[in-house]
């Protein structure tokens, strides 16, 4: 509720989180000379630029290029004892995050927007009240409003569990040393990104997923060649398993699974999902909806129950990559100017930045056949591209899904080197509305991966 004594600033653009949509929403309409306030917690850039996308994948970088070094004899290199030294790779880490976080300040000052350190709450529509960081408090008010809150990790409801202090996502990027053994809870995909991550620094990493597989999502094929890469490199992979309860000690956490196994480790990482960040933004107060799970309910436009108020990003329930948050800037800007655009039909590509990469954008087999559609499927193991036999990287499966009778590609998925640059080769084939034949026949460079297009569209197994 507004007090009486409170002084109320109107803004054209009210922005509550600066992750990637809103950010640029911020910005965009503070260049074009619109009064623009965008509040933040602490994260400048947001989640994607701290704690996420370029951190993670700066140490997948660096694991990448570990357990190339391991190999480097039968590249005809001779290179000595590896050695990783964690005080060098937070530094390297850390070093990348800063400069982007510089940037994005930077930013945020030339557009013209009010850049805010606070933490905000919605006291009645369209207005919050904003504790600063560095003290005191304002009260905006925005002719239209944007969430942009993003989520946090998700703390799986096993007993003892949270008192044995287990790492997530975030905080298992600032570790003190690296552990010597590594229990992954969650086969999914940050879970797998980590597993992969820290068997190449030297851990003994062990991965336990209650489903019969890993990657549910995907076609059991590509998951099975996925998880036989993780165990070559070392990863123990448990399916079908469900821990019972945990308890710490002085020396190992002690994760006790239903089947009457005891596992002993000196760290547990918890990588099943995410959670919206909304319990304390009054969203009662300004008249937003949430769903059972606390996700800001939106329609095809981002648009909330109230009116000129819009959520974008990972607490809107859109896809969680950062890319998706971009293409919400895009439909929330329409909609706030004037235009009209919608999440309908997007076509969402993705990235697994395990070693090899897993890409993907369309259906799965499994998901096309779900739809009645007559379809073909092609399979091209990785090892009959040639840049992959010169680069000593065979291992894989490339998987195309297209249908019979109109040659429309309906998805790929693409386990293997560099996968997610070839990716966006397909993606843009499927945006034209191209037949497969294109890609069959078209000329593509010799030795690349994106060759590779080549022989997967003639490599029909249905």
């Amino acid at each position: 509720m507004i007090d009486s004594q409170d002084v109320v600033e109107d803004v054209d653009l009210l922005v509550v989180g600066g992750g990637k949509a809103g950010k640029t929403l911020a910005m965009d309409l503070a260049r074009a000379g619109r009064r623009v306030v965008m509040v933040e917690r602490g994260m400048i850039g947001g989640t994607c630029v701290n704690v996420a996308c370029i951190p993670t994948k700066s140490l997948v970088t660096s694991s990448r290029l570990a357990r190339r070094a391991a190999r480097a004899q039968s590249l005809g290199l001779s290179i000595g004892e590896l050695e990783v030294d964690l005080h060098m790779l937070r530094s390297h880490k850390d070093g990348v995050v800063a400069d982007m976080v510089a940037l994005n300040r930077q930013q945020f000052l030339d557009s013209g927007m009010d850049f805010v350190l606070g933490t905000a709450r919605f006291v009645a529509e369209r207005t919050v009240a904003i504790d600063l960081n560095d003290g005191g408090r304002r009260m905006v008010r925005g002719a239209d409003v944007v969430i942009n809150t993003g989520t946090v990790p998700h703390m799986p409801s096993v007993p003892g569990l949270a008192d044995a202090a287990p790492l997530n996502s975030e905080t298992i990027m600032d570790l003190e040393r690296i552990p010597e053994r590594l229990v992954v809870i969650g086969g999914g995909y940050v879970g797998l990104e980590f597993a992969h991550m820290f068997a190449a620094f030297g851990s003994k990493v062990t991965v336990l997923d209650r489903g019969p597989r890993l990657l549910p999502r995907e076609d059991s094929d590509i998951s099975g060649v996925l998880a036989q890469c993780l165990r070559e490199d070392g990863v123990e992979v448990l399916t079908g398993v469900t821990v019972k309860d945990a308890a710490r000690d002085e020396h190992a956490v002690r994760l006790m699974l239903k089947d009457g196994r005891t596992l002993l480790t000196d760290a547990v990482l918890a990588a099943t999902g995410r959670d919206p960040v909304t319990s304390d933004l009054g969203l009662d107060a300004a008249g937003v909806r949430t769903d059972e799970r606390g996700f800001v309910r939106v329609d095809d436009a981002l648009a909330t129950d109230a009116p000129h108020t819009w959520a974008v990003g990972d607490v809107a329930g859109s896809p969680q990559f950062t890319h998706v948050s971009l293409d919400d800037y895009r439909v929330v800007k329409a909609g706030i100017t004037g235009g009209t655009r919608s999440t309908a039909g997007r076509l969402v590509p993705w990235n697994l930045f395990t070693d090899p990469e897993l890409a993907r954008v369309g259906l799965t087999e499994e998901q096309a056949r779900a739809t009645g559609r007559d379809i073909r499927v092609a399979r091209l193991p990785v090892k009959g591209i040639p840049r992959a036999r010169t680069m000593r990287e065979t291992r894989g499966l490339w998987k195309a899904v297209v249908d019979r009778n109109t040659e429309e590609i309906l998805g790929v998925s693409l386990l293997g080197p560099d996968s997610s640059e070839v990716l966006t080769v397909v993606q843009t084939a499927m945006w034209a509305g191209l037949p497969f034949t294109r890609l069959r026949d078209g000329i593509i460079a010799h030795p690349t991966m994106a060759e590779g297009l080549n022989a997967l569209f003639t490599s029909w197994v249905d």
